[in-house]
Protein backbone atom coordinates (compact mmCIF):
# COMPACT_ATOMS: atom_id res chain seq x y z
CA UNK A 1 0.00 0.00 0.00
CA UNK A 2 1.41 3.39 -1.00
CA UNK A 3 2.00 5.76 1.90
CA UNK A 4 0.42 9.21 1.82
CA UNK A 5 2.79 12.14 1.23
CA UNK A 6 1.26 13.81 4.27
CA UNK A 7 3.04 11.34 6.52
CA UNK A 8 6.42 12.83 5.59
CA UNK A 9 5.46 16.27 6.86
CA UNK A 10 3.67 15.21 10.09
CA UNK A 11 5.33 17.26 12.84
CA UNK A 12 3.34 15.47 15.54
CA UNK A 13 4.61 11.91 15.19
CA UNK A 14 2.76 9.52 17.53
CA UNK A 15 4.54 7.23 19.93
CA UNK A 16 3.04 3.86 20.75
CA UNK A 17 2.10 3.48 24.40
CA UNK A 18 4.05 0.21 24.84
CA UNK A 19 7.39 1.77 23.83
CA UNK A 20 7.12 4.78 26.19
CA UNK A 21 9.75 4.89 28.91
CA UNK A 22 9.07 6.71 32.17
CA UNK A 23 11.95 7.70 34.46
CA UNK A 24 12.29 9.34 37.88
CA UNK A 25 14.27 12.15 36.30
CA UNK A 26 11.40 12.75 33.89
CA UNK A 27 9.00 12.97 36.84
CA UNK A 28 11.17 15.57 38.56
CA UNK A 29 11.38 17.62 35.37
CA UNK A 30 7.58 17.36 34.96
CA UNK A 31 6.96 18.63 38.51
CA UNK A 32 9.41 21.47 37.96
CA UNK A 33 7.60 22.45 34.75
CA UNK A 34 4.25 22.45 36.55
CA UNK A 35 5.58 24.69 39.37
CA UNK A 36 7.18 27.15 36.94
CA UNK A 37 4.02 27.22 34.82
CA UNK A 38 1.86 28.03 37.86
CA UNK A 39 4.22 30.83 38.90
CA UNK A 40 4.15 32.31 35.41
CA UNK A 41 0.35 32.13 35.26
CA UNK A 42 0.08 33.87 38.65
CA UNK A 43 2.44 36.58 37.39
CA UNK A 44 0.29 37.09 34.31
CA UNK A 45 -2.83 37.29 36.49
CA UNK A 46 -1.20 39.93 38.72
CA UNK A 47 -0.20 41.96 35.69
CA UNK A 48 -3.76 41.73 34.36
CA UNK A 49 -5.01 43.43 37.57
CA UNK A 50 -2.25 46.07 37.60
CA UNK A 51 -3.20 49.66 36.71
CA UNK A 52 -0.63 51.81 34.90
CA UNK A 53 -0.62 55.38 33.60
CA UNK A 54 0.22 55.80 29.94
CA UNK A 55 1.04 59.36 28.76
CA UNK A 56 -0.03 60.80 25.45
CA UNK A 57 1.20 64.08 23.96
CA UNK A 58 -1.34 66.23 22.08
CA UNK A 59 -1.78 69.87 21.04
CA UNK A 60 -3.46 71.88 23.81
CA UNK A 61 -6.84 73.04 22.50
CA UNK A 62 -8.11 74.38 25.85
CA UNK A 63 -6.37 77.74 25.77
CA UNK A 64 -9.59 79.49 26.75
CA UNK A 65 -9.59 77.89 30.20
CA UNK A 66 -8.29 79.77 33.22
CA UNK A 67 -5.31 78.46 35.14
CA UNK A 68 -5.60 78.05 38.93
CA UNK A 69 -2.72 79.43 40.97
CA UNK A 70 -2.34 77.93 44.46
CA UNK A 71 0.29 79.48 46.71
CA UNK A 72 1.47 79.23 50.32
CA UNK A 73 4.67 81.16 51.01
CA UNK A 74 6.42 82.69 54.03
CA UNK A 75 8.51 85.86 54.13
CA UNK A 76 10.34 85.83 57.50
CA UNK A 77 11.69 89.39 57.20
CA UNK A 78 8.95 91.60 55.81
CA UNK A 79 5.66 92.57 57.50
CA UNK A 80 2.25 91.76 56.03
CA UNK A 81 1.10 95.36 55.60
CA UNK A 82 4.12 96.14 53.42
CA UNK A 83 3.65 93.22 51.01
CA UNK A 84 1.86 93.62 47.71
CA UNK A 85 1.08 90.99 45.05
CA UNK A 86 0.41 91.87 41.41
CA UNK A 87 -0.17 89.66 38.37
CA UNK A 88 0.63 90.80 34.83
CA UNK A 89 0.45 88.85 31.56
CA UNK A 90 1.46 89.41 27.95
CA UNK A 91 -2.13 90.22 26.94
CA UNK A 92 -1.92 93.38 29.02
CA UNK A 93 -4.25 92.20 31.79
CA UNK A 94 -3.27 93.37 35.29
CA UNK A 95 -4.48 92.10 38.62
CA UNK A 96 -3.32 94.56 41.27
CA UNK A 97 -3.41 94.36 45.07
CA UNK A 98 -4.26 90.65 44.99
CA UNK A 99 -3.59 90.24 48.72
CA UNK A 100 -6.68 92.34 49.43
CA UNK A 101 -8.99 89.92 47.57
CA UNK A 102 -9.41 86.75 49.58
CA UNK A 103 -5.79 85.92 50.43
CA UNK A 104 -4.90 85.22 54.04
CA UNK A 105 -1.97 87.03 55.66
CA UNK A 106 -0.61 85.57 58.90
CA UNK A 107 1.73 87.70 60.98
CA UNK A 108 4.89 86.04 62.28
CA UNK A 109 7.34 87.09 64.95
CA UNK A 110 11.13 86.96 64.55
CA UNK A 111 11.19 83.26 65.52
CA UNK A 112 8.46 82.34 63.03
CA UNK A 113 5.66 81.96 65.58
CA UNK A 114 2.11 82.76 64.53
CA UNK A 115 0.85 86.16 65.74
CA UNK A 116 -2.60 85.88 64.17
CA UNK A 117 -4.26 86.73 60.90
CA UNK A 118 -3.36 90.16 59.55
CA UNK A 119 -6.19 92.65 59.90
CA UNK A 120 -4.21 95.88 59.96
CA UNK A 121 -5.27 98.27 57.23
CA UNK A 122 -5.23 101.99 56.87
CA UNK A 123 -8.12 103.49 58.79
CA UNK A 124 -8.48 100.61 61.32
CA UNK A 125 -9.15 101.55 64.91
CA UNK A 126 -9.56 105.22 64.03
CA UNK A 127 -10.08 107.17 67.22
CA UNK A 128 -10.90 110.48 65.64
CA UNK A 129 -11.06 111.20 61.94
CA UNK A 130 -11.90 114.86 62.21
CA UNK A 131 -15.02 114.18 60.15
CA UNK A 132 -17.28 115.16 63.04
CA UNK A 133 -16.79 118.68 61.73
CA UNK A 134 -18.95 118.89 58.62
CA UNK A 135 -16.67 121.56 57.18
CA UNK A 136 -13.51 119.51 57.68
CA UNK A 137 -11.45 118.98 54.52
CA UNK A 138 -8.20 117.13 55.12
CA UNK A 139 -5.02 118.33 53.42
CA UNK A 140 -3.34 116.27 50.72
CA UNK A 141 0.06 117.89 51.35
CA UNK A 142 0.53 118.99 47.76
CA UNK A 143 -0.22 115.60 46.21
CA UNK A 144 -3.48 117.04 44.87
CA UNK A 145 -4.35 120.57 43.83
CA UNK A 146 -6.53 122.02 46.60
CA UNK A 147 -5.91 125.67 45.78
CA UNK A 148 -9.45 126.22 44.44
CA UNK A 149 -11.29 124.56 47.34
CA UNK A 150 -12.36 127.91 48.81
CA UNK A 151 -14.25 128.79 45.64
CA UNK A 152 -15.99 125.40 45.34
CA UNK A 153 -19.06 124.00 47.08
CA UNK A 154 -18.31 121.53 49.87
CA UNK A 155 -19.28 118.49 47.82
CA UNK A 156 -16.86 119.45 45.01
CA UNK A 157 -13.80 120.08 47.15
CA UNK A 158 -10.71 117.94 46.78
CA UNK A 159 -10.02 116.51 50.27
CA UNK A 160 -7.96 113.79 51.92
CA UNK A 161 -10.07 112.81 54.90
CA UNK A 162 -8.11 109.70 55.99
CA UNK A 163 -4.58 108.38 55.95
CA UNK A 164 -5.55 106.05 53.11
CA UNK A 165 -6.71 109.04 51.07
CA UNK A 166 -3.35 110.74 51.58
CA UNK A 167 -1.46 107.57 50.74
CA UNK A 168 -3.45 107.07 47.53
CA UNK A 169 -2.83 110.72 46.60
CA UNK A 170 0.91 110.17 47.09
CA UNK A 171 0.76 107.04 44.91
CA UNK A 172 -1.07 108.92 42.16
CA UNK A 173 1.55 111.67 42.33
CA UNK A 174 4.33 109.02 42.44
CA UNK A 175 5.69 110.41 45.69
CA UNK A 176 7.41 108.46 48.46
CA UNK A 177 5.04 107.94 51.40
CA UNK A 178 7.43 106.30 53.91
CA UNK A 179 5.57 105.58 57.19
CA UNK A 180 3.18 108.53 57.13
CA UNK A 181 5.04 110.50 59.79
CA UNK A 182 4.04 114.17 60.14
CA UNK A 183 0.86 113.53 58.18
CA UNK A 184 -2.07 114.68 60.29
CA UNK A 185 -4.49 111.92 59.31
CA UNK A 186 -1.94 109.12 59.76
CA UNK A 187 -0.75 110.42 63.13
CA UNK A 188 -4.33 110.73 64.35
CA UNK A 189 -5.33 107.23 63.20
CA UNK A 190 -2.30 105.61 64.81
CA UNK A 191 -0.95 104.36 61.50
CA UNK A 192 2.58 105.66 62.10
CA UNK A 193 2.80 103.91 65.46
CA UNK A 194 1.53 100.61 64.04
CA UNK A 195 3.90 100.68 61.09
CA UNK A 196 6.97 101.13 63.28
CA UNK A 197 5.74 98.64 65.88
CA UNK A 198 5.30 95.79 63.36
CA UNK A 199 8.15 96.63 60.97
CA UNK A 200 10.32 93.67 62.08
CA UNK A 201 7.61 91.02 61.73
CA UNK A 202 7.33 88.34 59.06
CA UNK A 203 4.35 87.22 57.02
CA UNK A 204 2.87 84.01 55.63
CA UNK A 205 0.75 84.43 52.50
CA UNK A 206 -1.78 81.84 51.38
CA UNK A 207 -4.43 81.95 48.67
CA UNK A 208 -5.35 81.30 45.05
CA UNK A 209 -5.96 83.28 41.86
CA UNK A 210 -7.00 82.77 38.24
CA UNK A 211 -4.42 83.21 35.48
CA UNK A 212 -4.71 83.43 31.72
CA UNK A 213 -3.02 80.49 30.00
CA UNK A 214 -0.38 82.70 28.38
CA UNK A 215 2.99 84.14 29.29
CA UNK A 216 3.16 86.48 32.28
CA UNK A 217 4.48 87.02 35.78
CA UNK A 218 3.34 87.46 39.34
CA UNK A 219 5.46 89.25 41.89
CA UNK A 220 5.61 90.19 45.54
CA UNK A 221 6.96 93.69 46.12
CA UNK A 222 7.05 96.20 48.98
CA UNK A 223 4.60 99.08 48.96
CA UNK A 224 1.60 100.05 46.91
CA UNK A 225 1.74 99.60 43.12
CA UNK A 226 1.34 102.27 40.47
CA UNK A 227 1.84 102.51 36.72
CA UNK A 228 2.98 105.24 34.38
CA UNK A 229 4.35 105.49 30.87
CA UNK A 230 7.67 104.06 31.97
CA UNK A 231 6.15 100.87 33.39
CA UNK A 232 4.99 99.20 36.60
CA UNK A 233 6.43 100.42 39.92
CA UNK A 234 5.98 100.22 43.69
CA UNK A 235 6.43 102.76 46.46
CA UNK A 236 9.48 101.18 48.11
CA UNK A 237 10.30 104.21 50.28
CA UNK A 238 9.60 102.53 53.63
CA UNK A 239 11.38 99.32 52.53
CA UNK A 240 14.45 101.24 51.37
CA UNK A 241 14.65 103.05 54.70
CA UNK A 242 14.62 99.77 56.70
CA UNK A 243 17.76 97.71 55.92
CA UNK A 244 16.62 94.72 58.02
CA UNK A 245 13.92 93.86 55.47
CA UNK A 246 14.48 91.36 52.64
CA UNK A 247 12.65 88.91 50.42
CA UNK A 248 14.16 85.68 51.74
CA UNK A 249 11.35 83.15 51.56
CA UNK A 250 10.07 79.63 52.13
CA UNK A 251 7.74 78.09 49.54
CA UNK A 252 5.38 75.76 51.38
CA UNK A 253 3.28 75.10 48.29
CA UNK A 254 3.09 76.37 44.73
CA UNK A 255 1.07 74.75 41.97
CA UNK A 256 -0.79 75.71 38.81
CA UNK A 257 -4.05 73.82 38.46
CA UNK A 258 -6.03 71.43 40.61
CA UNK A 259 -4.08 69.30 43.12
CA UNK A 260 -3.40 65.71 42.14
CA UNK A 261 -2.81 62.89 44.58
CA UNK A 262 0.28 60.86 43.73
CA UNK A 263 -0.28 57.13 43.40
CA UNK A 264 1.76 54.10 42.31
CA UNK A 265 0.15 54.36 38.88
CA UNK A 266 0.87 58.11 38.56
CA UNK A 267 3.84 59.15 40.73
CA UNK A 268 3.84 62.68 39.28
CA UNK A 269 4.51 65.80 41.33
CA UNK A 270 2.64 68.92 40.28
CA UNK A 271 4.41 71.07 42.89
CA UNK A 272 8.20 70.62 42.55
CA UNK A 273 9.02 73.79 44.54
CA UNK A 274 7.27 72.68 47.73
CA UNK A 275 9.61 73.01 50.71
CA UNK A 276 12.16 75.20 48.93
CA UNK A 277 13.84 77.73 51.24
CA UNK A 278 15.93 80.67 50.05
CA UNK A 279 18.09 82.04 52.84
CA UNK A 280 21.45 83.30 51.54
CA UNK A 281 24.26 84.02 53.95
CA UNK A 282 24.86 87.49 52.52
CA UNK A 283 22.71 90.61 52.85
CA UNK A 284 19.75 90.43 50.46
CA UNK A 285 18.00 93.69 51.30
CA UNK A 286 18.50 95.02 47.76
CA UNK A 287 18.07 91.70 45.95
CA UNK A 288 15.50 90.49 43.44
CA UNK A 289 14.68 86.77 43.39
CA UNK A 290 13.19 85.22 40.25
CA UNK A 291 11.74 81.85 39.28
CA UNK A 292 11.18 80.94 35.63
CA UNK A 293 8.47 78.29 35.28
CA UNK A 294 7.79 76.27 32.13
CA UNK A 295 4.24 74.98 32.53
CA UNK A 296 2.89 71.94 30.67
CA UNK A 297 -0.91 71.46 30.78
CA UNK A 298 -1.74 67.98 32.00
CA UNK A 299 -4.94 65.98 32.18
CA UNK A 300 -5.42 62.86 34.29
CA UNK A 301 -8.09 60.41 33.13
CA UNK A 302 -8.96 57.72 35.68
CA UNK A 303 -10.60 54.33 35.25
CA UNK A 304 -13.75 55.56 37.01
CA UNK A 305 -14.22 58.22 34.32
CA UNK A 306 -13.00 61.14 36.43
CA UNK A 307 -10.90 63.77 34.64
CA UNK A 308 -8.69 66.37 36.34
CA UNK A 309 -7.10 69.31 34.54
CA UNK A 310 -3.83 70.38 36.13
CA UNK A 311 -0.24 71.14 35.12
CA UNK A 312 3.31 70.01 35.55
CA UNK A 313 6.13 72.53 35.53
CA UNK A 314 9.87 72.89 35.84
CA UNK A 315 11.66 75.96 37.16
CA UNK A 316 15.01 77.68 37.18
CA UNK A 317 16.02 80.10 39.91
CA UNK A 318 17.97 83.34 39.65
CA UNK A 319 18.84 86.18 42.02
CA UNK A 320 20.58 89.49 41.42
CA UNK A 321 21.27 92.78 43.21
CA UNK A 322 19.02 95.56 41.92
CA UNK A 323 22.00 97.92 41.99
CA UNK A 324 23.74 95.74 39.39
CA UNK A 325 27.43 95.04 39.31
CA UNK A 326 29.75 92.01 39.13
CA UNK A 327 28.85 88.54 40.34
CA UNK A 328 31.02 87.40 43.24
CA UNK A 329 30.81 83.76 42.09
CA UNK A 330 31.46 84.48 38.41
CA UNK A 331 33.95 87.33 37.87
CA UNK A 332 33.08 87.63 34.17
CA UNK A 333 29.37 88.12 34.85
CA UNK A 334 27.81 91.57 35.31
CA UNK A 335 24.26 92.05 36.59
CA UNK A 336 22.12 94.76 35.02
CA UNK A 337 20.98 97.67 37.13
CA UNK A 338 17.27 98.28 37.65
CA UNK A 339 14.09 96.95 39.17
CA UNK A 340 13.21 96.83 42.85
CA UNK A 341 13.60 94.28 45.68
CA UNK A 342 10.98 91.62 45.06
CA UNK A 343 10.13 87.98 44.42
CA UNK A 344 9.12 87.22 40.83
CA UNK A 345 7.51 84.13 39.31
CA UNK A 346 7.66 84.22 35.52
CA UNK A 347 5.45 81.61 33.87
CA UNK A 348 5.15 80.41 30.29
CA UNK A 349 2.59 77.92 28.96
CA UNK A 350 3.50 75.08 26.61
CA UNK A 351 1.37 74.67 23.44
CA UNK A 352 1.33 70.91 24.07
CA UNK A 353 -0.67 68.95 26.61
CA UNK A 354 0.12 65.64 28.31
CA UNK A 355 -2.84 63.29 28.78
CA UNK A 356 -2.18 60.59 31.39
CA UNK A 357 -4.68 57.75 31.04
CA UNK A 358 -5.12 55.05 33.63
CA UNK A 359 -5.31 51.62 31.99
CA UNK A 360 -4.86 48.01 32.94
CA UNK A 361 -1.38 46.77 32.21
CA UNK A 362 -2.71 44.27 29.65
CA UNK A 363 -5.96 43.19 28.03
CA UNK A 364 -7.79 39.86 28.38
CA UNK A 365 -6.66 38.80 24.92
CA UNK A 366 -3.07 39.56 25.85
CA UNK A 367 -3.49 37.66 29.11
CA UNK A 368 -4.79 34.53 27.32
CA UNK A 369 -2.09 34.73 24.68
CA UNK A 370 0.64 35.07 27.31
CA UNK A 371 -0.79 32.11 29.26
CA UNK A 372 -0.79 29.87 26.20
CA UNK A 373 2.70 31.01 25.27
CA UNK A 374 3.98 30.36 28.79
CA UNK A 375 2.50 26.86 28.94
CA UNK A 376 3.76 25.93 25.48
CA UNK A 377 7.21 27.36 26.16
CA UNK A 378 7.60 25.49 29.46
CA UNK A 379 6.50 22.21 27.88
CA UNK A 380 8.93 22.66 24.98
CA UNK A 381 11.84 23.45 27.27
CA UNK A 382 10.90 20.54 29.56
CA UNK A 383 10.86 18.15 26.59
CA UNK A 384 14.33 19.24 25.48
CA UNK A 385 15.75 18.98 29.01
CA UNK A 386 14.19 15.52 29.46
CA UNK A 387 15.68 14.23 26.20
CA UNK A 388 19.13 15.55 27.01
CA UNK A 389 19.00 14.12 30.52
CA UNK A 390 17.75 10.73 29.31
CA UNK A 391 20.44 10.42 26.63
CA UNK A 392 23.13 11.44 29.12
CA UNK A 393 21.95 8.80 31.58
CA UNK A 394 21.89 6.08 28.87
CA UNK A 395 25.38 7.00 27.77
CA UNK A 396 26.74 6.89 31.33
CA UNK A 397 25.01 3.61 32.12
CA UNK A 398 26.26 2.09 28.82
CA UNK A 399 29.87 2.95 29.71
CA UNK A 400 29.50 1.47 33.19
CA UNK A 401 28.06 -1.82 31.84
CA UNK A 402 31.03 -2.30 29.54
Amino acid sequence: MKKSTLLSIDAFAKTEEDVRIRTRTGGIITLSCVVVTILLLLSEWTQLQQVVTRPQLVVDRDRHLKLDLNMDITFPHIPCYLLDLDILDSAGELQLDMLESGWSKTRLDSSGQNLGTEKFKLGDDVTSTGQDDENYCGPCYGAKDQSQNDQKPREERICCQTCEDVRQAYVDAQWAFFDGKNIEQCEREGYVEKVNKHINEGCRIKGMAKLNRIEGNLHFAPGKAFRNRQGHFHDTSLYDRTPSLNFNHIIHHLSFGKPIQGSPSSPISTAPLDGKEVKPEFDTHAHQFSYFAKIVPTRFEYLNGEKIETTQFSTTFHSRPVRGGPDSDHPNTLHSRGGFPSLYFYFEMSPLKVINKEQYAQSWSGFLLNCITSIGGILAVGTVVDKITYKAQRTIWGKKST
